[in-house]
């Protein structure tokens, strides 16, 4: 395969994987704020822990000492893609500047370090059950 080839392979995982990032992100948008009735900002929080917990379990099964042998065609359609599309610095940065332009200021300083915060803990849940999981023995 040339270099030409792989590139263009990277970018249509990396494509193909934000599609399917978005869209799970809209849906669960959907599911969570139509059909749950909850506030939108229940969505955002939403993603962005999942998609840490994804891409840091990921990278740990796929990794160099992972159980899991993904090329790097799978590996950036999961990270860069997938996770890109799912999670969504952006909007949670917008519904703060939203909760600080209507005055809400303690909600919107607990909803900012509740979603970091539970990122981050999702993100290193991710890495411990990644982890562990490598270390089973594997069944031939």
């Amino acid at each position: 395969m040339t270099d030409r080839q792989m590139a263009m392979r990277l970018y249509l995982a990396v494509g193909c994987g934000a599609a399917i990032g978005s869209l799970a992100r809209f849906l669960s948008g959907y599911v969570i704020v139509s059909l749950l009735g909850l506030n939108a900002l229940w969505s955002t929080a939403f993603v962005n822990v999942v998609g840490s917990w994804v891409i840091m379990a990921f990278a740990t099964l796929t990794g160099p000492d992972g159980r899991l042998m993904v090329g790097p065609a799978g590996r950036n359609f999961v990270m860069a893609g997938f996770c890109g599309g799912l999670t969504t610095f952006s909007a949670m940065s917008l519904d703060t500047f939203i909760l600080l332009f209507e005055g809400d200021w303690p909600l919107a300083a607990t909803y900012l370090i509740s979603v970091v915060g539970l990122s981050l803990a999702a993100a290193w849940l991710g890495y411990l059950m990644a982890s562990r999981l490598n270390r089973l023995p594997v069944d031939s």
